[in-house]
């Protein structure tokens, strides 16, 4: 019989490792393995440690403790969140990492740049597409993506996920992109409460995954509740730290205690943002008929009309440089066109969250950013708020508002926007690429958010995912000036527009449905006549028992008695061990009892 396979070992590994950020501990205990062409995600809140653990993934630097493996002649290559380049042509960046130039320049080929093109004056989009063309050029047995899609266009992204999905390298991948995400990977890996925990399938079941871990953590945390409840009316009933075995129960809820409060202070914290209208604009927000528009010989729109209403959520997508921004300036009057003309509603209060984040001067603290300068009050819709509670409202610390900008990771200077953008009323909110750098948490409230905004909103955004969530109609731009506007996200768009961006989208096959589950028998309502007896019984012996174990604890306290009547400290003690294992025994059948009665008074 021939013996089953044997799984492939890791090529880079990390054993139990541990990092401090000062005071902070991130990383305590981590492990984590790739084997050979295994594709995985790393999925984590900001400020949870992502990009310092591929760093030391990496080996740029050194955990505190614990151990890196990685196996001899194993070629790691890292492109971080923020990627620099240096002077010199694009060639010149791509081979600065020993790649030879032949795979250089056909790999930024592959990614739409030209390889003489000068490595200075790049826009943000190529400098990502110029910094991952320089890792797969490098054809390295691991590949480290720190936000890859950030900047990047649709049509960018899906170059991207074709070239992974071509290469040799064993991937690990940190993204907000679920859309990405779902199309690339094979295993997730959850960094949470300074630990890391494995999913050996793909994105798609993550969320699945998770919900599952948090809802027996729940029910951990609440059987947990459940015992210092009764341990405190054990406590409350009489018992005494003078009694060895309550002594060690008072220890026991102690511990209870401080198990409790770790997880408290480990609980995610969670963005209370809110969005209100300034008012209700007019039914028409923007008119727009025959738009046309050039800058010398390049043109962005051949006569583009569209209406934007009252409510509607409009979604702008192409190329990067098709000329999505100008469009939005178009729309707002904020530019003027070269022919056509546009029309504005009444009463419309517009605010602007742009993608170059030109509103946050480095210099700037984070109070400065959210009072404008100065004062302890911020004006939330109207009223005001201290700026200590509004910061916390979007995960800044009281530390961190004396922090200044230059300091904050991309996430959190996205979330300081935000705050920023959403203290003051408005009825049109223009977002252009709000997703950036938001870890998986935050983008799921902004979504609620927005989905529950009763104004007008105009979205800028390559996150197709994000897109199909939120659109009403999405208007999409070939940069050639040709626009088309269809109602719904991104795969309306597509199905509707086939070959518009220059290809043919394959149809996805409709998903089978999965078989009904067979009809489960009626849960009681209740505790069994039987069980409730025994109840009552057990809450007897629970009252009862105590006071006999005193009474005997009482009686084997007279140092007389064991000379006076070995006989009768022997019985006494065997009755006071076998009343103590009584008591242990029947308080744990009451408590699952009791727990029984819950879940079904509760309709579990």
């Amino acid at each position: 019989m021939r013996a089953p396979a044997r799984a492939p070992a890791p090529i880079l590994a990390l054993k139990d490792v541990r990092l401090a950020d000062g005071p902070r501990m991130l990383f305590d205990g981590v492990d984590l393995g790739l084997e050979p062409r295994v594709r995985a995600c790393l999925v984590g809140r900001n400020g949870a440690g992502k990009s310092t653990l591929l760093r030391i993934i990496a080996g740029q630097i050194e955990a505190d403790d614990g151990e890196r493996v990685i196996s001899p002649g194993v070629r790691v290559s890292l492109v971080p969140q923020e990627p620099e380049i240096a002077g010199g042509t694009l060639l010149d960046y791509a081979t600065g990492g020993g790649a030879p130039a032949h795979r250089a320049e056909a790999e930024l080929m592959a990614f739409g740049l030209d390889p003489a093109k000068a490595a200075q004056g790049l826009s943000g989009g190529e400098t990502r597409r110029a910094a991952l063309a320089r890792a797969f050029a490098e054809n390295p047995d691991v590949l480290l993506l720190d936000e890859p899609t950030n900047h990047l266009d649709i049509l960018a992204i899906e170059t991207l996920e074709q070239a992974i999905a071509a290469s040799r390298a064993a991937a690990l991948i940190v993204s907000h992109d679920r859309a990405f995400l779902e199309r690339v990977t094979q295993r997730c890996f959850w960094l949470e409460h300074r630990q890391v925990r494995r999913l050996d399938r793909g994105f798609a079941e993550f969320d699945a995954w998770v919900e599952k871990i948090e809802a027996q953590e729940a029910e951990e945390a609440r059987r947990l509740d459940k015992a210092i409840e009764r341990e405190q009316h054990w406590l409350a009933r009489g018992v005494t730290a003078r009694r060895a075995r309550n002594e060690g129960r008072r220890r026991r809820l102690i511990a209870m205690r401080q198990a409790k409060s770790e997880r408290l202070k480990e609980a995610r914290g969670s963005l209370n943002m809110g969005l209100a209208s300034s008012g209700t604009s007019g039914q028409r927000v923007v008119e727009a008929k025959g738009l046309s528009k050039a800058f010398g010989e390049r043109v962005i729109l051949k006569t583009f009309s569209t209406r934007i209403l009252r409510g509607d959520r409009v979604a702008i997508v192409g190329p990067n440089g098709a000329g999505k921004t100008t469009l939005v300036k178009l729309l707002l009057g904020e530019l003027a066109p070269d022919a056509g003309e546009v029309k504005l509603g009444t009463n419309l209060a517009v605010s602007y969250i742009d993608q170059a984040r030109g509103a946050l001067k480095e210099d700037m603290t984070v109070r400065d950013v959210l009072t404008e300068g100065g004062g302890d009050q911020v004006m939330v819709r109207g009223a005001p708020k201290h700026v200590n509670a509004y910061a916390k409202d979007f995960l800044f610390t009281d530390a961190q508002l004396r922090q200044p900008v230059k300091s904050l990771s991309g996430g959190e200077r996205n979330r300081l926007l935000l705050a920023r953008a959403l203290a003051s009323p408005a009825n049109v909110m223009v977002l252009d690429e709000p997703t950036n750098d938001l870890d998986m948490d935050t983008l799921d409230l902004l979504e609620d958010l927005l989905a529950d905004y009763d104004g007008t909103l105009i979205l800028v955004s390559h996150d197709r995912d994000f897109i199909d969530r939120l659109a009403t109609s999405t208007i999409g731009l070939d940069g050639t000036g040709r626009a088309v506007e269809t109602p719904g996200g991104w795969q309306d768009f597509l199905s509707q527009n086939p070959g518009f961006f220059g290809r043919v989208e394959p149809k996805p096959e409709p998903a089978k449905a999965a078989p009904a589950p067979p009809r489960a028998a009626a849960a009681p309502a209740k505790l069994s006549y039987k069980e409730q007896r025994r109840l009552a019984e057990l809450d007897a012996l629970i009252h009862d028992l105590p006071g006999k174990i005193a009474t005997l604890e009482t009686a084997l306290a007279d140092p007389e008695l064991y000379a006076r009547d070995p006989a009768g400290f022997e019985r006494f003690s065997r009755a006071l061990e076998a009343a103590q294992a009584q008591l242990a025994a029947a308080e744990e059948e009451w408590l699952a009892l009791e727990e029984r009665r819950e879940a079904l008074e509760a309709g579990r």
